[in-house]
């Protein structure tokens, strides 16, 4: 019985390293990449670590003079960082009474079932709508326009995975709260969104992640560095006849350090959030 229990042990950990190995090696090539020069680049064989580390990339990008490569790219980073907390703001502030509302309410929990299947939707089908309701507001390549439109993919996907949060929390507790007396916006500021913190972290998180991540509305509704995210920002670099991809490669380890940042940040309420309610007593 040992001699099974460790072979199962050494077997899990050898099956979490290769997952690690797996999920971590275009990471480290990225990063490689983006030191490596470009003879180590185009060598043939190919080199897996550099002769010379090469770090004038990063500081191509992120620097600030006027009509540089620099220049775009930062003003790019600034932009994807107000629309991602701008849109994820916005959606907890809607998803937050909508969840609750659902999850203490079963009887209109179809409502959020006709949300989510909007959710659906291939975006290249809500575009001319989308597009035609932002030039009418005149909010074409800007960044408030830009996240009222993530903010139609982040509501629902918000609301969805803070139901479930909700859903996790015994209705008794606020039912007591409710006999002693309390208004309903006392029980959910007070009892029900300190014990579902770790689903708001997660949502939030997620939320962030998706507004991030997206490319396809970014590219549509936005037109110049008034506007223009790093999806789209980056997309430009790779855009010419001839790339450079140590300088493609350094954009997308800059790109990855902010949701790094704050997944490590948020570790443990992540964690915990994402098992919440998997286990009911």
């Amino acid at each position: 019985m040992e001699r099974q229990s460790r072979a199962f042990s050494i077997f899990v950990h050898c099956a979490a390293l290769l997952l690690a190995a797996v999920i971590l090696a275009p990471i480290a090539w990225l990063f490689i990449m983006s030191i490596s020069s470009s003879t180590d680049l185009s060598s043939r064989p190919l080199h897996w670590w550099p002769d010379t580390i090469d770090l004038s990339r990063y500081a191509t990008l992120l620097t600030s003079v006027t009509n540089s490569a620099g220049a775009a790219f930062t003003a790019a980073l600034v932009n994807s960082l107000t629309v991602s907390g701008l849109a994820t703001i916005a959606a907890m502030a809607i998803a937050v009474p909508a969840a609750w509302a659902v999850s203490r309410t079963p009887s209109v929990s179809w409502s959020l079932h006709a949300v989510i299947a909007t959710y659906m939707l291939p975006p290249v089908a809500l575009s001319v709508p989308l597009y035609m309701a932002l030039a009418a507001l005149g909010l074409l390549n800007s960044v408030f326009g830009l996240a009222l439109i993530y903010l139609t993919i982040l509501a629902p996907f918000t609301t969805w995975l803070l139901k479930s949060g909700f859903d996790s929390i015994p209705r008794e507790i606020e039912s007591a709260a409710m006999m002693d007396g309390a208004r309903l916006d006392q029980i959910l500021r007070l009892i029900t969104l300190p014990l579902a913190a770790p689903v708001l972290a997660t949502s939030a998180l997620f939320a962030f992640l998706l507004a991030w991540d997206e490319f396809f509305y970014a590219l549509l509704f936005t037109s110049d560095m008034r506007a223009k995210t790093l999806t789209v920002a980056i997309a430009d670099l790779a855009g010419g006849r001839v790339s450079d991809y140590g300088l493609i490669a350094t954009a997308g380890v800059i790109a990855a350090l902010p949701p790094v940042l704050i997944g490590l940040l948020m570790q443990r309420a992540l964690i915990s959030g994402l098992t919440s309610g998997g286990v009911k007593g």
